[in-house]
């Protein structure tokens, strides 16, 4: 009996020390990429498969926490940034370039930035049920025109990654006359919700008949529900792009795991897997490689985008016609 317990001793203790050799590659993300239904498990499970290592994910807010924590955090990778934001990530310093060959980018703008590596994106849109609207607004000015009783419902551009592109949109469609835009708008929006999550689930239960989303949503309701009644309105005025971006720490404790990482993002394993659990496009992957769903969603012809030093000069503008428009 001694011996047996002897020996499970001998047998934890091999794996206790077998994990505290595992190297860790800590990761930040936000809050959906890690749930069971987002990417983070996935490429989780295809990462430590290549790297014989322990994938973590920390999820929460992103480029705030990377803030207040400074060269003390713990984070090596944070994944889930937006060009919208990037400005104040660079000035912070914090962050190292990736190293990363872009060559297979598959982007509709040229892209070179050599600190934040795309991964996935996605054009804003308004998705509509087109079982119940027949005619949906055929451009922004037609959407500015529509009746009061349309019921539309949007995001914080304060709390959410999406309201924060569709003030920049606006802004890009009617620049001085951004104001005057969203007080024709005004009438028409009857939520302003935190987040993506909760405007999307108004619009779902019926209780909107459009929603600001992404160009790639119904290719979700095509591909997991087999459900054709989701649309997203395409403009001519053209539609705000909106790039999600990954970095590497400059501090990080593992550089070498790190940039095994950067390095894997940009492979056929890692972007086919966007599509279809963070339902977006992928960064680098070509259109014939794309899902079925995917291939068949109609896409705007104009992109509208904003580099970081626009964006980051503009958002308060954008923000505050918004708001002001709003509060009358």
């Amino acid at each position: 009996m001694l011996g047996r317990t002897i020996v499970a001793g001998l047998v934890a203790a091999s794996a206790t020390v077998a994990a505290a050799d595992t190297p860790v590659l800590t990761v930040y993300a936000g809050d959906y990429f890690n749930s069971e239904w987002g990417p983070g498990p996935g490429i989780e499970a295809a990462f430590e498969a290549r790297c014989d290592c322990d994938l973590q994910y920390k999820t929460g807010d992103l480029l705030p926490r990377i803030l207040l924590e400074g060269e003390r955090t713990e984070a090596d990778v944070v994944i889930g940034l937006t060009s919208d934001i990037t400005k104040k990530a660079r000035d912070s310093g914090l962050f190292a370039p990736h190293g990363a060959d872009m060559s297979a980018l598959t982007l509709p703008v040229d892209w070179t930035d050599e600190i934040f590596l795309p991964f996935n994106y996605g054009h804003t849109a308004f998705i509509y049920n087109n079982e119940l609207i027949d005619t949906p607004p055929a451009s922004f000015e037609a959407l500015l025109d529509a009746p009061d009783d349309l019921r539309l419902v949007i995001q914080d551009p304060r709390s959410s990654i999406s309201g924060l592109a569709l003030v920049l949109w606006v802004q890009a469609v009617y620049g001085d006359g951004a104001k005057a835009a969203w007080e024709k708008l005004a009438p028409k929006i009857v939520t302003v919700t935190k987040g993506w999550s909760e405007s999307y689930g108004l619009f779902t239960d019926g209780e909107a008949d459009m929603v600001l989303s992404y160009t790639t949503s119904p290719a979700y309701h095509i591909i997991a529900e087999e459900d054709l009644t989701k649309s997203a309105a395409i403009f001519p005025e053209g539609h705000y792009f909106m790039v999600e971006l990954v970095a590497k720490l400059a501090g990080t404790d593992n550089p070498d795991l790190a940039d095994q990482f950067m390095q894997f993002i940009l492979t056929e394993e890692f972007q086919s897997m966007i599509p279809t659990s963070n339902w977006s496009l992928p960064a680098a992957l070509p259109v014939e490689k794309w899902p079925e769903g995917f291939r068949e969603l109609p896409m705007p012809e104009k992109v509208l985008f904003y580099s970081e030093d626009e964006a980051a000069s503009l958002r308060d503008t954008a923000i505050e016609a918004w708001r002001s428009a709003l509060s009358q």
